[in-house]
C-alpha cells in the first residue's frame, strides 16, 4: 500500500501537485488541507475582473468540486494546520485533531506584508489575498468615494484601475521614486506614472506614510510631508511575506522561504514544498531565488509531483510573469536583476514595446507592453548573446 500524500496549502501549487500525483499514477491516500472554504482557485484575477465584478467566485475555481472527488482528492477545506510532528509523522490541526502522513507537501505560499504604523488597524484599511478580501473590499469600496493604496506595486496599480474604472477617487502612495521599481526598468516605470496620471490617478512618489487618521474607522493618510490625503477605503500593498512559518516551528531549514532542492524536497526527506512559500538556488541565475507566479506554482508543483512519484527532476525554471492594468498587458520574461543596458523597441507612445534587459551583451530579460510576440520570442531565446534580430518588432 502506498504511503498517505498530505498537501499543506489548496492554492495553485497545492492542487496542482494533487493533480499532477493523480496524473502520474499515485494510487494512494491523498489529502488537500486548506484554511479558505473555497475549492482551490487562482489569485491572479481578484484584483481585476474579480474585484471589478467581471467574473464571480466559480468563475476562478483551477477546477470544479466534482474533479476532486472524481480522483479520490480529500479536500478538507476550512482547516489550519498549527503543528508538524516530524518525529511521528503526524500534523496537528486547529481544533486539537491529528492527521499522520507518509509524505508531507507544504504550499502555504504567502501573507500580505502588514504596516506597523500608527492607525494601520483601524476599519477601512485592509490587504488584499484572498477571495474574502476581495469581497470585504467591493462592499467597502461602494461606500466609499477617496481610495488610497499604499505601494505601487502589481497590486496596488491592478486595483487603482480597476477603482477609478468604477469611478472612485483614487491616490498611490508610493515610497520609492518610482513604480515597480523592483521588477522593471525607468523606461517601464516612466510609462505606468504617466498612464496612470493620465487616468486621473493621484500617483504620489518618494513619499512616506506617517499614520493613518480618524477615530474607530480610517478617514484618511497623513504623508511624512504633512498632508493629509482623504480615504475611507486603504489598501495596504507593499508586498508579501512567505508562510513558512509552519516549516520554521518544525525545523525545517528557511530563509525568507521555505528551502528546497531541484525536486522540491526540504531539509527533511519526507517533506517537499512548492511555490510561493519556497527558495531555492537557480544554476540558470547563479544565486537562490523565490518567486511569486503562477508558472512557478504550477511548474515546480508539476516538479514535486514528479519526485514523489520516484522519477528524477532537476527544477530550474525561465520564470515569467503578468500585469493587466487598465487596457494595458504587462508580459514579463525572466528575473531582470543585475542588468547593465536595455534596449527599447516600439513606441511607449503607441502603448506598444518591450524592453530588453542586457547583462555582459547576454538578453537576460524582457518586460512586454501589449506586445505579446515579443514575450513569446522571449521566452525562447533569454539566455542568447544579444542581437538586433533576436526579437521580433514590437
Amino acid at each position: 500500500m502506498q504511503d498517505q500524500i498530505v498537501i499543506i496549502g489548496a492554492g495553485q501549487a497545492g492542487a496542482q501537485v494533487a493533480q499532477s500525483l493523480r496524473q502520474g499514477g499515485f494510487e494512494g491516500p491523498l489529502r488537500l488541507i486548506g484554511d479558505e472554504p473555497h475549492p482551490p482557485y487562482q489569485r491572479p484575477p481578484l484584483s481585476k475582473k474579480f474585484l471589478a465584478g467581471e467574473i464571480g467566485a466559480e468563475g476562478l475555481w483551477l477546477r470544479p468540486p466534482a474533479f476532486f472527488e472524481t480522483n479520490k482528492i480529500d479536500h478538507i477545506p476550512n482547516t489550519k494546520v498549527v503543528a508538524i510532528d516530524r518525529t511521528g509523522k503526524r500534523l496537528t490541526l486547529e481544533n486539537g485533531d491529528t492527521l499522520p502522513y507518509g509524505k508531507l507537501v507544504l504550499a502555504t505560499g504567502t501573507n500580505a506584508r502588514k504596516l506597523t504604523l500608527d492607525g494601520a488597524d483601524k476599519k477601512g484599511v485592509v490587504t488584499l489575498r484572498s477571495i474574502t478580501d476581495v469581497d470585504d473590499i467591493r462592499d467597502r469600496m461602494s461606500t466609499s468615494k477617496h481610495i488610497a493604496i499604499i505601494g505601487a506595486g502589481y497590486i496596488g496599480l491592478e486595483v487603482a484601475a480597476v477603482a477609478k474604472s468604477l469611478g472612485k477617487s483614487v491616490s498611490v502612495i508610493e515610497a520609492q521614486d518610482r513604480p515597480m521599481k523592483r521588477v522593471v526598468s525607468q523606461a517601464v516605470s516612466d510609462y505606468f506614472t504617466a498612464l496612470h496620471r493620465a487616468r486621473g490617478i493621484d500617483l504620489k512618489l518618494n513619499t512616506g506614510v506617517a499614520e493613518l487618521e480618524g477615530d474607530d474607522a480610517v478617514t484618511g493618510l497623513k504623508l511624512s510631508s504633512g498632508e493629509v490625503v482623504p480615504a475611507e477605503l486603504v489598501l495596504v500593498a507593499v508586498g508579501a511575506e512567505p508562510n513558512d512559518g509552519l516549516a520554521e516551528q518544525a525545523g525545517l531549514e528557511t530563509d525568507n522561504g521555505i528551502l528546497v532542492d531541484g525536486t522540491g524536497q526540504t531539509s527533511d526527506p519526507d517533506i517537499f514544498a512548492v511555490g510561493d512559500c519556497t527558495r531555492f538556488y537557480s544554476n540558470r541565475y547563479q544565486r537562490s531565488v523565490r518567486m511569486e507566479s503562477v508558472q512557478n506554482a504550477i511548474d515546480q508543483a508539476k516538479a514535486a509531483a514528479q519526485a514523489l512519484l520516484g522519477h528524477e527532476v532537476d527544477y530550474d525554471p525561465l520564470p515569467w510573469f503578468w500585469s493587466d492594468q487598465y487596457d494595458i498587458k504587462l508580459q514579463i520574461a525572466g528575473l531582470s536583476d543585475g542588468y547593465d543596458d536595455t534596449v527599447l523597441t516600439g513606441s511607449p507612445e503607441s502603448n506598444k514595446f518591450y524592453v530588453a534587459y542586457l547583462k555582459e551583451g547576454q538578453l537576460i530579460a524582457v518586460d512586454s507592453i501589449n506586445s505579446p510576440r515579443s514575450h513569446m520570442m522571449a521566452r525562447r531565446v533569454i539566455g542568447d548573446v544579444w542581437r538586433d534580430d533576436l526579437l521580433p518588432d514590437a
